[in-house]
């Protein structure tokens, strides 16, 4: 029996365990302390521990994870994406233990993890490429004259990067060098290499990938293209396939194009060539991803292929045999389901899942990598699911998609879900007009309205879950609810919404009724139905979460804590949990309103965190390399006083 070791977590370790069991493989799951309570640890036919939860002690650690392999004498090495996906020295080290990588060869992806070489690779198969500088000098200086031939705005990117990490923009030389020390400083972190090129950046454009598929015997074909130009920092959100606004001239090209880059860069198992499509339609290369991509399942649904089977037939050696061909599933569209705070400027949210309903409907795939009771931590990537649905047209297949969301339920932690259904409804009304990866934030006031504050049939439903929390059927005393003198069972409950506070008084002791809602449970936890209309509510760390027709409310159950009066003082801390790594804060040194004086960093995300006032530092409380959490002080500060 062949053994198959993920190196990675999460949902995409659980989409490949479910691919490797139908094909009669035995699994191996690999896991940090922080993830041992999670499912895809469970559902592998063996599990071994890697390490603390740090990325870099873990999932990161090559030695480990060869370690773990070999005691699970594992004939292949599947690293998901992210981590070590793309590293050439763990596709080495993996062949030098004797065992298969599933992807390409170290070779490969060490030409094509450097983003200057490939678009050299490129350029030499006669793909166009975007103009801009790829020199050996690195200085600012080198890079302001790059852009003369140029001309702004222009793009930095991490040469080494990847995911849209790192990447920056600028349209002039003061923002060029400022755009240039972030871009250094967040590659060094995260890469470990601060080299980075200069191109001329596309306003309004579309991003357009091609699925590659190449094994060992000379074979090169492409599986359909996608279109992901939703994104917001740089990130992909929605993504589709196949691509609405590509013409079958045009998509023929690109696949041409794909093809003859993976040829000529020895490519083997699966792989996406990027591109980038401009107003004029014009197309342009931009980057190899050397892996299984995040969206793989969309290419999967329209295609009827397994991808996973494919790489792993592939690394075995096998031919590949495929004459992909879209029919009978016309399009399919995914979301991806992040814990994170859009009204916070999408700072990623930790914490225990109370409540989680996944969709559960013909059409829709749902691949997630959370369920209810698991905690979200800091250490990673904070996607929780991708809902993916397709249907016969693109209209239908966002029909379906915005249904499903529609059914899905997250309590616990703060999530992007009212958002993306907000997008998809949107989307419906652009139809296939231009959507280009600006679209969000330039619509982002309609994507992330402000909230108001909870209405009376929150507060109805909040109540009557804190009342049946509180009662215990095997107590006498609180098993049949409260009961007042001439009004029969009646319970008063406090809840507060941040300043504002309210006693909703409920009467009955189930059915409840409070303001003219009529609140019942089902028979299924954390369930309801207020005035015949399904909602979700679930208590949690002195929080009930509360979800109504998809929207989600925090209401506390805690008592307000009293207000300290601050007389000279500001809070310099923490906004997200995460690893600090810069630190420009220095003990008695005065500054003004805005100045930088922290970088943190989690998640793919850098948050700088800024002086509150004018005024001083007067003590440095974190350093560089330092993990924080979520509202820790870094420094304490005095502002001046007026």
């Amino acid at each position: 029996m062949t053994t198959l070791l993920v190196a990675n977590r999460g949902e995409i370790a659980r989409r490949i365990f479910r691919t490797a069991k139908r094909m009669g493989m035995r699994t191996v799951a690999v896991y940090s302390d922080a993830d041992a309570g999670l499912p895809f640890v469970r559902e592998a036919d063996a599990a071994i521990r890697i390490g603390p939860p740090a990325a870099a002690e873990s999932y990161l650690a090559i030695d480990r994870v060869i370690a773990a392999a070999r005691e699970a004498k594992a004939d292949l090495v599947h690293p998901g994406y992210g981590f070590l996906a793309e590293r050439p020295d763990f596709a080495n080290a993996v062949d030098a233990a004797g065992m298969r990588f599933v992807g390409p060869p170290g070779s490969v992806l060490q030409r094509l993890g450097d983003k200057a070489a490939a678009k050299v690779i490129a350029e030499r198969v006669k793909v166009p490429v975007l103009p801009g500088y790829r020199g050996e000098d690195q200085s600012d200086e080198a890079f302001i004259l790059g852009t003369r031939s140029v001309g702004y705005p222009v793009m930095i990117k991490p040469v080494a990067g990847g995911g849209g990490i790192g990447m920056q923009t600028a349209s002039d030389d003061a923002q060029l060098r400022d755009a240039l020390a972030r871009a250094r400083r967040i590659a060094s972190a995260t890469f470990g290499d601060e080299r980075l090129l200069l191109e001329r950046l596309v306003e309004r454009p579309r991003h357009v990938e091609v699925q590659v598929l190449a094994d060992d015997h000379g074979t090169v074909l492409t599986v359909g293209d996608r279109d992901c130009s939703p994104q917001r920092r740089h990130q992909k959100i929605v993504e589709e396939a196949p691509a609405p606004t590509a013409d079958e001239k045009r998509r023929e090209r690109m696949a041409a194009s794909a093809i003859a880059i993976a040829r000529e860069a020895g490519y083997r198992n699966a792989g996406t060539v990027e591109f980038i499509v401009g107003e004029d339609r014009r197309f342009y290369f931009l980057e190899v991803n050397a892996r299984l991509q995040v969206e793989h399942p969309v290419t999967e649904m329209v295609y009827g292929v397994d991808l996973v089977e494919q790489q792993l037939r592939i690394a075995l050696g096998e031919r590949l045999d495929l004459r992909p061909k879209r029919h009978g599933r016309q399009h399919a569209i995914e979301a991806r389901v992040y814990a994170e705070d859009p009204a916070a400027g999408f700072l990623p949210f930790t914490g225990r899942l109370v409540h989680v309903r996944w969709p559960e409907r013909d059409g829709v795939r749902v691949d997630s990598g959370y369920e209810e009771g698991d905690t979200v931590t800091r250490y990673y990537d904070p996607l929780l699911a991708k809902v993916i649905a397709f249907g016969g047209d693109r209209r239908i297949a966002l029909g379906m998609l915005a249904n499903a969301l529609d059914a899905t339920e997250v309590l616990g932690v703060r999530t992007n879900l009212a958002f993306l259904r907000r997008l998809v409804r949107k989307f419906n009304k652009q139809g296939t007009q231009w959507v280009h990866t600006g679209f969000v934030e330039a619509t982002l006031s309609d994507l992330v309205p402000e909230s108001p504050p909870a209405p009376d049939v929150a507060y109805a439903v909040a109540a009557a879950a804190v009342a049946a929390h509180a009662r215990d059927p095997r107590d006498p005393w609180t098993g049949t609810g409260a009961w007042r003198i001439g009004e029969g069972s009646a319970t008063t409950v406090v809840l507060r919404e941040g300043a504002r506070e309210r006693a909703v008084h409920l009467s009955g002791n189930g059915p409840y009724t409070y303001a003219g809602h009529r609140v019942e449970a089902v028979d299924e936890a954390h369930r309801w139905r207020v005035d015949g209309s399904h909602a979700a509510a679930a208590t949690s760390d002195g929080v009930v979460w509360t979800s109504i027709r998809g929207e989600v409310w925090e209401l506390e159950t805690t008592p307000r804590e009293r207000e300290v009066e601050r007389t000279a003082g500001a809070e310099v801390a923490a906004p997200m949990p995460g690893l600090v790594i810069a630190a420009q804060a220095v003990a008695d040194r005065r500054v003004r309103r805005g100045d930088l004086l922290f970088v943190v960093e989690a998640m793919k995300m850098e948050l700088r965190v800024e002086a509150p006032a004018d005024g001083k530092v007067t003590r440095v409380l974190a350093s560089v390399g330092q993990q924080v959490e979520r509202g820790e002080r870094l420094a304490e500060f005095e502002a001046d006083t007026v």
